[in-house]
């Protein structure tokens, strides 16, 4: 009967590792992204960028000078600016030296940016209102999650007209942008797992025969405790690497969380008077934790987008 355990906990361990090379390398999962929330447009057109601590960053590059090398919309079937948009922000002098990588966005009626494919780590807002030729810059910032957000309020800002270099230059005023972390949908996705998982464990304890009130509550503070633990690492994985490292280390952390379980529930769910075999308790281990992981799994990703 050991034996058999044995192989059982085994297999399920290889299955499980022969997923990690796929979720590790895999190249379609989602990318870093930076997206800015603007208030106080108001009507005004106007256009926003990422200036670049370096002069490239994924397939985005600073414009060398050479025509063949230039990105906006005349020559470009997927560029957003507009040709004189485009030579607007490359004309552009950042005190700091900070690049324009030729990506741009006319924000006047979404009034969010969202560079969401390989944005810089350490960059600058820059907005560009065509009517009057002036730029408002804020100071520098950086990324601060896989996914970081942030809101730039330019309702205080006085725009002056801007004709040449030295006045440009004059007309930058800084805005201030804060970082503002979409904590509320992750909260809530957080905590829709752990109850959702929970309530699936404990129905397929249930269906398993370990309904006896001892066992049940054994069931119920054991899984309560582990899945607790599971998902607060996983909030901070997703916070700091993004869905592709949550996934991979779900797996991870899903197999440990059943080799405890399987050894607690083994240990003591047989001390009652009602002993169910040891086959019995690590088929439902598996079989609790692979329901609940690709429940857990799709749940984190449809959640934070519902907010």
């Amino acid at each position: 009967m050991k034996q058999r355990n044995f192989r059982l906990v085994l297999a399920a361990l290889l299955c499980a590792l022969l997923l990690l090379p796929a979720v590790a390398h895999a190249d379609t999962g989602p990318k870093p992204s930076v997206r800015v929330r603007f208030t106080g447009l108001g009507d005004r057109l106007c256009y926003a960028t990422l200036l670049s601590e370096k002069s490239s960053t994924g397939p985005s590059s600073a414009y060398d000078g050479n025509p063949a090398h230039a990105q906006y919309q005349e020559i470009c079937d997927w560029c957003v600016l507009d040709e004189a948009t485009w030579r607007a922000f490359v004309n552009y002098t950042d005190p700091d030296g900070y690049y324009f990588l030729q990506e741009g966005w006319q924000v006047s009626d979404t009034e969010e940016l969202a560079w969401t494919y390989y944005p810089p780590n350490r960059f600058k807002v820059l907005l560009y209102f065509p009517d009057s030729g002036a730029f408002l810059s804020s100071e520098k910032l950086e990324t601060y999650a896989f996914h970081s957000y942030f809101d730039a309020d330019v309702s205080a800002q006085q725009l002056t007209t801007s004709k040449n270099q030295a006045a440009s230059d004059a007309a930058s005023a800084a805005i201030e942008v804060e970082r503002n972390y979409r904590y509320t949908a992750e909260v809530v996705s957080l905590l829709v797992r752990i109850v959702i998982t929970l309530a699936i464990e404990l129905l397929l304890a249930l269906l398993f025969g370990l309904r006896a009130k001892k066992q049940f509550l054994t069931v119920t503070v054991v899984n309560v405790v582990t899945q607790v633990l599971l998902n607060v690492a996983l909030f901070f994985v997703n916070y700091r690497s993004g869905f592709l490292a949550f996934t991979f280390y779900y797996v991870l952390l899903e197999l440990a969380v059943f080799a405890i379980e399987a050894v607690l529930f083994c240990r003591l769910l047989r001390r009652n008077e009602a002993k169910p075999s040891r086959t019995r308790i690590v088929l439902y281990a598996l079989c609790a934790n692979v329901t609940s992981f690709a429940a857990g799994l799709a749940l984190a990703n449809v959640i934070p987008e519902l907010f």
